[in-house]
């Protein structure tokens, strides 16, 4: 057979690939995972899970999923940021706008304006 992948190709463990976590978590809903963190970091994590009487995988969990959330929102606001000052025509607006797109970048204003500067 012309062009057939070879067995062993055809035979690897599916751990080999890459996309294996992402078809695991679309299939099972959880994916298990072993991380080291750094201890003042963990210490955080603790503090978390104790206030909030988790556990601490939960925890780690609920911290990811809000840093994840963060961060969709931050390149969000970006983007509307970014559609804003290209939109608008009014030089006044389009300088607030300047503005808000440096606060979306930087997450605050230019540093030319710093006054520590």
């Amino acid at each position: 057979m012309h062009g057939a992948a070879p067995a062993q190709l055809l035979n690897e463990p599916q751990w080999c690939t890459r996309r294996t976590m992402r078809d695991m978590a679309s299939r099972t809903g959880a994916v298990r995972r072993s991380v080291s963190i750094p201890a003042p970091l963990a210490a955080e994590v603790w503090r978390v899970a104790k206030e909030r009487r988790l556990t601490i995988s939960r925890a780690l969990v609920t911290l990811a999923e809000r840093g994840v959330r963060a961060e969709q929102d931050a390149k969000e606001n970006l983007k509307t940021a970014y559609r804003k000052f290209l939109k608008e025509q009014e030089p006044s607006k389009k300088e607030e706008a300047g503005r808000d797109l440096i606060r979306a970048v930087f997450e605050r204003d230019a540093i030319a304006e710093d006054p520590i500067l």
